[in-house]
């Protein structure tokens, strides 16, 4: 059994379509998906509905579901409305609308009961999985950390910190990860991989740029130091798939051993 995390695929379904058909998840593995399956993209209801299906599937609430519910849940507000199309949701807003209303229940029923964290443990290393990043509250520098002090952690996390924090996740340690290289590394989306690189430049360190020789978007690893035993505490996993064709990717990482796949995202999808 294999683990996968993937994240902000933004409306792009036929782009993720061939990711996992490269990938070709086993009945048996475990797939995490960070939020973000909504919004920019041309088909985000077709995303639900596929990462919805997977096999063994965990999916995390991300800022864009967290919009897309607002706007049912205060339907007559246009503040609400125009912040969600502002920041892509017109795509989404259609696809929805041409859903039965059972299918529309049905699929905003099943978002409202997202979680917004969540921790697993492959290969010895113990990963916390969010859409935006964490802030290390009172937990920085657990000499043992187990399954309580992890759901301790996400727990005291707020929803605004989970689904929009940028600058005080990415440009600082998270004290997570001790001289020993003991602790769980925070997997997060929602920054795009070049402007997680902005952000942290002349400061943190990271394994390498935001974008291969390619100019391709590729996953990144930051804050291995000495004070961290040499492990990276956060890895960036958004590859930029919102900014669409000539820009963006989509990248699936798979954690028992690091391997990455990548696709690019084409003209018209």
């Amino acid at each position: 059994m294999a683990t996968y995390v993937f994240s902000d695929v933004h409306g792009h379904h036929k782009t993720l379509e061939r990711l996992l058909e490269t990938v070709q998840p086993s009945d048996e593995d475990e797939i995490w998906v960070l939020g973000d399956m909504v919004d920019r993209g041309p088909d985000p209801v077709a995303v639900m509905k596929t990462c919805r299906t997977l096999p063994n599937v965990h999916i995390l609430m991300g800022n864009h579901e967290d919009m897309m519910l607002d706007f049912f849940r205060h339907p007559h507000d246009p503040s609400i409305s125009f912040q969600w199309e502002l920041n892509g949701g017109y795509t989404t807003k259609t696809g929805l609308a041409s859903l039965s209303e059972h299918e529309l229940i049905d699929l905003v029923e099943w978002t409202e009961n997202l979680p917004y964290g969540a921790h697993v443990t492959v290969g010895g290393r113990s990963y916390l999985l969010v859409h935006a990043g964490l802030r290390p509250l009172n937990f920085s520098s657990r000499s043992r950390w187990t399954d309580a002090t992890m759901d301790a952690l996400l727990r005291y996390q707020s929803t605004e910190d989970v689904l929009w924090i940028r600058d005080e996740f990415w440009c600082q340690p998270t004290g997570f990860v001790d001289e020993q290289g003991n602790g769980p590394i925070v997997i997060a989306g929602h920054t795009p991989v070049p402007y997680v690189e902005d952000l942290v430049r002349g400061g943190d360190e990271y394994d390498r740029p935001a974008r291969n020789d390619d100019g391709e978007c590729q996953i990144m690893h930051l804050g291995a130091s000495d004070a961290t035993g040499g492990v990276a505490d956060r890895w960036a996993i958004d590859c930029g798939a919102a900014g669409g064709a000539g820009w963006g990717r989509i990248g699936i990482v798979r954690l028992d051993d690091g391997a990455e796949f990548y696709e690019s995202i084409l003209e018209g999808e």
